[in-house]
């Protein structure tokens, strides 16, 4: 049978219950359009989410850590080697924090071509002096250009230059935690006492802010000049070596490669993070189970406006088959409607789906804690819309092809016998 003809009797069942017809179809158009909604929003929470944390965690980070030794006396000894050994009370061994021959093993990294880029830490404890008061805490000496460029520590420096660290000797960016806690703001003169005991006067070039307040009622940031200084230590030391790659999923054998290689501790971002990404992963996994649910739901919407269009429409179909249509062609007939429902609910969510993002997108939205996020965070991932289309044409054809298999079925001789 032509498909003109089975086009146009399609056209015609559509049109003789329209009311239904448009009902069905804006079911799939509020489905898909809650899907992509909801799929952007949830998906640009993530990325903000792990942005706080991940954007600005090394994917290989270096350092020396401190903890008891794995071998002890008795296991040298060749009358217990066979023996496991259980050991009580264990202290740390001498160890020093500072990583010996850093700048070596920077150009070393800096030559590898997995390596995106490497930026030097001092990280220390320090009390930042409020009167009698000490206030513990954390200052981080950095090379401020290299932490700018990979783990864009400019876009929380939220008062004040970060470049002025570099320019301006004996300076400080504070927290914002702890510029509320010691009343301190930008050009005040902050008194600094390093673990060793030694003071000194930095002055605040620029407030801090990552989002986490618990973090930022404790850290600062200096120059690595600087933080020498203050922890009057020799111009090489160093006690962190940060590495950003080029490929991320790489990070753990890279980590294990680096360790042996320079026989540092070495930590990747997946171990230091496991607990963002798998948060990642529910709100994903819960955002497109809901997705789906709607689609699911208004597939239904559709199978039964059709069933009840084949029982209202037995007659017709009796008809159709006794002068000449074959059992598939009826088949065709009423899948051609339901696809061509989904398609038109599916043009429609699309449409109403990016309008709902963009109007999300433009909604204000201010925390002291997100001081770089203005509106709420949507991404306009393309896969999202793909996988709306794709399963919203899966479930409007099989919410049809049920009824058109029964449709097809049906005997002319005894629906008109019947009549």
């Amino acid at each position: 049978m032509k498909l003109k003809h089975l086009s146009e009797i399609a056209l015609a069942l559509m049109r003789a219950r329209w009311k239904q017809t448009m009902v069905a179809a804006i079911g799939v158009t509020f489905s898909i359009a809650l899907f992509v909604t909801l799929l952007g929003f949830m998906e640009g929470l993530n990325n903000l989410l792990d942005g706080i944390v991940l954007n600005r965690t090394p994917h290989v980070r270096l350092y020396n850590d401190i903890q008891p030794s794995k071998l002890q006396p008795i296991d040298m000894s060749d009358a217990f080697k066979d023996y496991h050994n259980f050991i009580s009370s264990v202290k740390p061994g001498k160890k020093r924090k500072e990583i010996y021959n850093a700048q070596q093993i920077v150009k070393k990294l800096q030559s590898d071509d997995r390596v995106l880029g490497v930026a030097p830490k001092i990280t220390d404890q320090v009390f930042y002096n409020l009167g009698n008061i000490d206030l513990n805490g954390i200052i981080n000496g950095l090379d401020v250009e290299q932490e700018a460029k990979l783990f864009a520590f400019s876009d929380y420096v939220i008062k004040g230059n970060y470049q002025d660290l570099q320019t301006i000797s004996n300076s400080i960016i504070i927290g914002q935690g702890v510029a509320d806690i010691i009343n301190a703001k930008v050009d005040d003169i902050v008194t600094v006492t390093a673990a060793g005991g030694e003071q000194f006067p930095l002055k605040v070039i620029g407030i801090y802010e990552s989002g986490l307040s618990e973090i930022d009622k404790r850290q600062s940031f200096a120059s690595l000049t600087t933080t020498r200084k203050l922890l009057g230590v020799n111009s090489n030391y160093i006690s962190d070596i940060q590495i950003k790659l080029k490929d991320l999923d790489i990070a753990p054998t890279l980590a294990v490669e680096y360790e042996n290689l320079f026989s540092l501790d070495a930590e990747d971002i997946q171990t230091a993070n496991a607990q963002f990404e798998t948060g990642s992963s529910v709100r994903s996994i819960i955002s497109y189970a809901v997705g789906i649910t709607l689609l699911i739901v208004s597939g239904f919407g559709i199978y039964n406006i059709l069933n009840m269009l084949i029982y209202e429409k037995m007659d017709t179909i009796a008809i159709l088959k006794a002068t000449g249509f074959a059992g598939s062609d009826v088949k065709k007939i009423f899948i051609s409607i339901s696809l061509s429902i989904g398609v038109a609910g599916a043009f429609g969510g699309i449409i109403f789906g990016v309008l709902m993002s963009l109007g999300i997108d433009a909604i204000p939205f201010s925390a002291p804690s997100l001081p770089t996020v203005d509106t709420y965070p949507i991404d306009y991932g393309l896969q999202y819309y793909a996988i709306a289309i794709l399963f919203a044409m899966l479930t409007t054809y099989l919410a049809g092809w049920l009824p058109a298999k029964k449709a097809s079925k049906v005997d002319p001789v005894i629906i008109i016998r019947g009549k």
